[in-house]
Formats: C-alpha cells, structure tokens, sequence
C-alpha cells in the first residue's frame, strides 16, 4: 500500500536521512497543525468534543554540566490536546540530541529551556518533568479493566471500520483494553504498536465488535494522535455514551513513546501508567 506524502510534511526530517546534531538547536523542531487532520472528522479546533493530552516519554535526554560531565535523565512532556500544533517526532528526537554536547548551569534550565521551546512549537503550554533513570515514577504497571484479546473472532478488515461498533440495551460502566492496537506512520510506512484502553459509562458496548474495530486499523496510516481522535469519535457517535476516556500508549521508537487521551469532559486517565512494552 502507497500513500503520497501529506502536504504538511514535505519538509520534515520524517523519512529522511538527517545529520544529528551537535548543539543545542531550537530550530530543529517541526510543528504540524493538527486541524488538517481533523477536518475529516468533522472536528473543529475552536470547539473540540473532548478534553485530554499527548503524554510522551522521552529514554534519551542527555546534556553537560558547565564542567562538561554528561548527565542523563528521562523526560515527560505533557502537550494539550486543544493546542494547534503537534510536533512531528523525528523533529523532537533531532532536537532532543541537540543537548547531548551542551552545557547547561542547572536541570531547571534544562527544563526551562525544554518548556520554552516546546510551548513555542506547539503553540501553547508544554509540562516537563525530568526524572532520573531509576526514578520509582517510571515503573510500570498493567492497564486497569478487562483485555478483550483473548476473544475467538474472525477479522478480514484492517482499515478503520466504524460499523463494526454496536451497543445493547443495557448501560454499564466498565473499563476494557487491547493489546493490538496497530498503525502505520503516514510518512515511513513503519509499523506503530500499541495498547489502547476504554473507559465509558452508556449502552454496553459489543466486545466482538469493538475488538474487531481496533484491529482494523491495522493497515491504517495516521499520527498516533489522529488515530486517538478518531476511535473517540467514532465510539461517541455510534454507542453514545454519557462518558468515555480513549487512552493509548503506544511503544517507544527512536527512544519516544507518545500515549495520546482523548475523554469527555471531567474524565482523565489513570496515573501514573507506562506499560512494559514502552
């Protein structure tokens, strides 16, 4: 399967052979407007259906102290879901690498720094926290509720089909989760694996189905984040739930994990969570 490469993305470093850099360089980071990818969902920027973040984890953050001792650590970046931009990956790992041989005078200029230019990329307030590499805040843990994978089902759809959802009569209040969510970068074409995890109150959802909708994306071409968007939406207008929190947490690549949340407003995931796979 081919696909031209979206417009947004001509000039990214996404798919492109790219010199690492040796220096701090703000300029390395590649903000994409999220709304192009959101027009075809029918949701607008200026009046989103859900509240939530883009959670990404960075494994390889290095810089040097004045005295060029190299320091290591692991950052978490929180951008918001109504920000206008997301920032491309391989953009924000380049930028990353651009600490490795700079000094810095302290970690809360590390962080200020790091808070500054994402916040400018993304075009609003970007949260980062830095933790050691034995940090008891990056142990990981199993996603709460029910996994449906183990369901004997017959699939022979792999790109997102939303009339696979269908709901019952009764209302419940359950959290389920998969291991098999899968997509593919709309640029490389490379493989992007993850979990992904529901939670909703409203007319029971038919697992079958649901399992089968996750999976069908298996052959689908998208930012984690769109994808993310695009399982809220779909379940909002096929089951209509009072409540829901789509959550994802995909695995890491080039030493990132994004797990963007989408949820009705009030919900929020449960924290701390970083699973084995990232």
């Amino acid at each position: 399967m081919t696909h031209d490469r979206p417009e947004t993305l001509t000039d990214a470093p996404l798919g492109r052979e790219s010199a690492y850099p040796e220096h701090y360089d703000p300029a390395l980071l590649y903000p994409i407007a999220r709304a192009a990818n959101r027009a075809p969902l029918g949701i607008a920027n200026d009046a989103l259906p859900f509240v939530g973040e883009d959670e990404w984890h960075a494994f390889e953050v290095s810089w040097l102290t004045p005295r060029g001792k190299p320091v290591v650590a692991v950052a978490r970046f929180r951008l918001p879901a109504d920000s206008p931009n997301l920032i491309e990956s391989k953009s924000w790992k380049l930028y990353l690498n651009s600490y490795n041989q700079t000094r810095f005078a302290s970690r809360a200029e590390v962080s200020a720094t790091l808070e500054q230019d994402l916040a400018s990329a993304a075009g609003a307030p970007v949260a980062v926290e830095l933790f050691g590499v034995d940090d008891q805040a990056l142990a990981t843990q199993r996603l709460p509720g029910e996994c449906i994978d183990d369901l004997d089902v017959e699939i022979d759809a792999y790109t997102p089909d939303p009339a696979l959802l269908s709901v019952g009569d009764e209302v419940v209040e359950e959290t389920l989760h998969s291991h098999l969510l899968k997509s593919n970068c709309p640029v490389t074409g490379q493989p992007d694996w993850g979990s992904v995890l529901i939670r909703y109150r409203g007319p029971q959802l038919d697992r079958e189905g649901l399992l089968k909708y996750l999976v069908s994306y298996r052959q689908h071409q998208d930012f984690h984040e769109h994808c993310v968007e695009h399982i809220f939406t779909d379940l909002m207008a096929r089951a209509r739930p009072e409540r829901l929190l789509v959550l994802a947490r995909y695995v890491r690549r080039g030493g990132l994990d994004i797990s963007p949340w989408r949820g009705t407003p009030g919900e929020r995931p449960p924290e701390p969570l970083r699973l084995a796979r990232q």
